[in-house]
């Protein structure tokens, strides 16, 4: 059993120490201050709550936050420690100074892993004299509800930080899939921006309005693709027909090469989303604990499917 230390107790690194915590695990969160790690303490606790509630939790709820200890002591964190997971802002020169560091502080053997969302880990690896040992592991977020997990090599990962990366993923019930190059985005988030650009596109176009356009994603390939996923949905509507449909519909789609004018003029009015009042939709406070709330109810309800899928019987 790996013993594991999560670095950074913003919205990522505090989910990723209760994934752990969750599956039985020993964990130390690492925070840049007291108050840092006050915000955490509170978002894990509300999150078993909710947890509790959705029936995911087996036995005492309290015994998962008990898993996790806090400290501001980057020594501290690293002591014992033979697996780290960075989860700081996403800026690169950072990133390599934090990992610079954790490299004279760590033993060789001690994974480094990051979970950057689209930088090279050869990249963040540039300063470290041991750039064997660090991986990307990208969690996906909520990172205690979606079960993706991406680990990506760099030019100098070992075979070993990889294997260790996927064992530890799968003792905490994550799905980890190994990405063998280091291709901007990675993996899901290519996909999923292929499909944005696309939405973009048809909203420029005047195809269909936002609404409609999230609908037919929601109602359509959003049911579908839980079950399939577009290799396994092209076999099961035959390859001739899937063959057939790209020869003619892949010339019309979008290949613009960045954000379309719809989305830079909200960016630019400073409307970011639900982070503020308004971005493709309008967010007022009660709508946005609202979706939150529905959305988390959503997660986990297919997080119960999946372990009622693994464990039958129980």
């Amino acid at each position: 059993m790996e013993r594991t230390r999560v670095l950074g107790a913003g919205i990522m690194g505090h989910s990723i120490a209760l994934a752990l915590a969750w599956a039985e695990q020993d964990v130390v969160l690492w925070g840049t201050d007291k108050s840092d790690l006050a915000r955490a303490e509170k978002e894990i606790a509300d999150k078993i709550e909710r947890l509790a509630a959705g029936g995911v939790v087996k036995g005492n709820p309290d015994e998962v936050a008990e898993r996790i200890r806090y400290t501001t002591s980057l020594e501290d964190a690293a002591s014992g420690a033979t697996f780290l997971i960075e989860a700081i802002p996403e800026q690169l020169e950072i990133k390599q100074n934090f990992f610079k560091t954790l490299d004279e502080l760590c033993e060789p053997s001690v994974i480094l892993a990051s979970n950057t969302s689209g930088l090279r880990p050869s990249d963040i690896a540039k300063l470290m004299k041991h750039a064997e040992r660090m991986v990307v592991t990208h969690f996906w977020n909520p990172a205690h509800l979606i079960p993706l997990v991406e680990v990506v090599r760099g030019k100098h990962t070992s075979q070993e930080a990889v294997n260790r990366s996927l064992a530890l993923l799968r003792a905490i019930k994550k799905k980890p899939i190994v990405v063998k190059k280091e291709v901007p985005g990675f993996v899901a988030n290519r996909l999923q921006y292929a499909l944005f650009r696309e939405a973009q596109h048809l909203l420029e176009e005047d195809v269909a309005d936002v609404e409609d356009i999230d609908a037919a994603v929601i109602y359509s390939i959003g049911r579908r693709l839980p079950v399939t996923g577009p290799f396994m949905t092209a076999d099961m509507g035959g390859l001739d027909v899937f063959h057939s449909i790209s020869e003619y519909l892949f010339p019309e789609l979008s290949k613009a090469e960045g954000s379309l004018p719809a989305m830079r003029s909200l960016v630019e009015q400073g409307k970011f989303g639900i982070k503020g009042d308004a971005g493709f939709y309008e967010w007022g406070a009660e709508r946005k604990r609202e979706f939150l709330r529905k959305r988390e109810e959503q997660l986990i309800r297919f997080l119960k499917q999946d372990l009622e899928i693994e464990e039958p019987g129980h």
